[in-house]
C-alpha cells in the first residue's frame, strides 16, 4: 500500500530517500506532527488522527491530520480532518464509534464516528484568562473522510483551569454511559455523559500521587481482565517531569466504578523508560486487544531535531497489557504481530559471527534469547564512525541505550546521553527485541515489561551490528531484515 496521496512517483521517491526518514514508522509527508489523536478502529480500518501544523515544521495552530491503515503497518495519509475555527485550535482528543446512536447523529443508517477534542482559544490565552480551553465534538457519517462540527460546541467548558484538555472518551457498559478522562492541570478529571453532548463531573484523581514535575496531559483509562477480575489502568502523560527529563508517560492501576478511580499502588511507574515515547494512548473499538501508539519525540528538543521537510514520527503500534508481579501490576508493551509482514529474511547468529560485525541493510529486528541474563551490549555503527549501544547492565540491573556517539546532537545539549530502564522481573532467562529504523531504536525486554524508545540522527544509517565482548557471550541472536512501508506497490 502506498502512503502517498496526490503525489507523483518521483515526488514519493524523493520523500522516501530523505535523510532520517523512518522506514517502518508513520511520519507525515511534510511539516509538523505531534500527539496521536482520535485513535479508533472502525469497519476494518484503523484511523490515526494527529496534531498537525500543515504550514511549518515547527508547532503552530493545531489541526487534526489523518491517516488510515488496514493492518497498523502500512499507512495512507489523507487530507486534514479538522481545521481550527472561531472557537480555537484543534488540540488533542479521542474518537469513538457511537453504535447505539446515543448522540442522535445517525443518519440514513450510517453509524456516526464521533471526535471529542480540546479547542484552544489563542486570543483568550493572550488576555491572561483561564477560560481558553474547552471540549468540543464533531461527527462523521462517511468513515472519517469528512466531519461536521456540532452546532452546540463547546460541550464542556473549563471550570477556570488554564490546562483543561485531552479528552479520552470510552463507553462504560455497566452503567450505559460515556466516561471522559480529562487532564486538568496537575490531576485527571472524570466526566460522564449519556449522549456525548451533556457532561457532568464525577470525580478527580492525582492530587499528591505520582510524578508532578510538569503538567499532566493525554490520559487514558483502560480496563483489563486479570485473574478473573477487572483491573483498571490509568495512563497519564507528563511534561516536563518524565523519567528521563522532559516528556514521559506514567501510569497507575486500581479500580474504577464509573465514578471514582481508586489507585491501589501509589508508586510512580513508567510505561517507557526511554526519552522518546510521549502522549501515547490506545485505539478505541478494538475489543479486548489494547493497541498503544505514542509520539516518538520529546518536548525538550522535538521542535529542534535536524529533519528538514517534516518533524516527528509515531512509535511502532504496540499491544498493551498488564502483568502481575508480586502484589503489583505492571504494563507490558510488545510490537503488533502485523510487523511480521515486513520480514524479508531472518538469520540466526552466534557470538563468533557477531563479534566482528554483521552487515545490516535497512530497518532491522533483532531478537536475543538469553538463558541467564548478564551484562551485554550490541553496538550499531556506520561508516561515519558513529555508533549506538544498547544492552543490559548487570550492576544496575537495568537495560540501557547509549546515544552519546549516535550522530548529530548539536541541536540540544542534553540529547547525547545514556538512559537506563530497570528490569522488573527476577527470572534468569530473558528475551529482548530491538527494532532499528533509520533514526530510532525501540527495545522490548522480558515480554515488554521494560520498554525503551530512543531517537537519534546519524549521518548515515547504521549498517553494522556487533556484540561487545563480555564474560559470557550470547549465542542465540536472530536478525531479521525488514522491508520499508514506503514501498510503492
Amino acid at each position: 500500500m502506498a502512503i502517498f496521496t496526490n503525489f507523483l512517483y518521483s515526488e514519493a521517491q524523493e520523500i522516501y530517500n530523505e535523510t532520517y526518514r523512518p522506514q517502518i514508522h508513520f511520519s507525515p509527508i511534510a511539516n509538523w506532527m505531534n500527539d496521536p489523536n482520535g485513535l479508533v478502529y472502525f469497519d476494518g480500518t484503523y484511523h490515526l488522527f494527529f496534531q498537525y501544523y500543515p504550514d511549518s515544521t515547527v508547532w503552530g495552530p493545531m489541526h487534526w491530520g489523518h491517516a488510515i491503515s488496514k493492518d497498523l503497518v502500512y499507512w495512507k495519509q489523507l487530507p486534514i480532518a479538522l481545521y481550527p475555527d472561531s472557537l480555537g485550535y484543534i488540540f488533542s482528543g479521542s474518537a469513538v464509534v457511537d453504535k447505539s446512536n446515543t448522540s442522535g447523529f445517525k443518519t440514513n443508517g450510517k453509524i456516526p464516528m464521533i471526535a471529542i477534542y480540546t479547542q484552544h482559544d489563542p486570543a483568550g490565552e493572550k488576555t491572561g484568562s483561564n477560560f481558553f480551553q474547552n471540549q468540543s465534538i464533531a461527527y462523521s457519517l462517511d468513515d472519517g473522510n469528512s466531519w461536521i462540527k456540532y452546532a452546540g460546541n463547546p460541550v464542556l467548558k473549563t471550570p477556570g483551569l488554564k490546562d483543561f484538555r485531552d479528552p479520552k472518551v470510552s463507553w462504560y457498559a455497566e452503567q450505559k454511559k460515556w466516561i471522559m478522562t480529562l487532564a486538568g492541570g496537575d490531576r485527571v478529571m472524570f466526566y460522564s455523559s449519556n449522549n456525548l453532548k451533556t457532561w457532568r463531573k464525577e470525580s478527580e484523581f492525582g492530587s499528591g500521587i505520582g510524578a508532578h514535575g510538569g503538567v499532566w496531559e493525554c490520559p487514558d483509562l483502560i480496563p483489563f481482565i486479570e485473574d478473573g477480575k477487572k483491573i483498571w489502568l490509568l495512563i497519564v502523560n507528563i511534561n516536563p517531569g518524565g523519567i528521563q527529563g522532559g516528556s514521559g508517560t506514567q501510569y497507575f492501576t486500581g479500580d474504577f466504578d464509573g465514578h471514582t478511580f481508586l489507585c491501589k499502588d501509589t508508586i510512580t511507574r513508567w510505561a517507557d523508560y526511554g526519552p522518546d515515547n510521549y502522549a501515547g494512548v490506545t485505539f478505541s473499538n478494538t475489543g479486548n486487544e489494547k493497541i498503544f501508539l505514542g509520539w516518538m519525540s520529546n518536548w525538550l528538543y522535538g521542535t529542534k531535531v535536524p529533519t528538514l521537510k517534516w518533524r516527528s514520527a509515531m512509535t511502532i503500534p504496540r499491544v498493551l497489557d498488564l502483568k502481575k508481579i508480586g502484589e503489583s501490576y505492571f504494563t507490558t508493551m510488545m510490537p503488533v504481530e502485523a510487523i511480521e509482514k515486513l520480514v524479508i529474511k531472518t538469520e540466526t547468529y552466534n557470538h563468533d559471527s557477531t563479534e566482528n560485525g554483521i552487515a545490516l541493510a535497512g530497518p532491522t529486528r533483532i531478537e536475543l534469547n538469553i538463558s541467564d541474563l548478564h551484562s551485554f551490549a550490541l553496538i550499531f555503527s556506520n561508516q561515519s564512525g558513529q555508533s549506538l549501544k544498547a544492552g543490559y547492565n548487570e550492576e544496575k540491573n537495568s537495560f540501557f541505550i547509549d546515544r552519546t556517539k549516535a550522530g548529530n546532537s548539536a541541536f540540544a545539549p542534553q540529547f547525547a546521553s545514556i538512559h537506563f530502564g530497570p528490569r522488573i522481573t527476577q527470572v534468569n532467562n530473558s528475551k529482548i527485541i530491538m527494532i532499528l529504523d533509520n533514526a530510532s531504536l525501540e527495545l522490548f525486554a522480558d515480554e515488554g515489561l521494560t520498554t525503551m524508545t530512543e531517537i537519534f540522527f546519524p549521518d548515515q544509517p547504521y549498517n553494522s551490528v556487533q556484540q561487545e565482548i563480555s564474560r559470557k557471550p550470547i549465542n542465540d541472536i536472530k536478525i531479521s531484515r525488514l522491508s520499508s512501508i514506503w514501498s510503492l506497490h
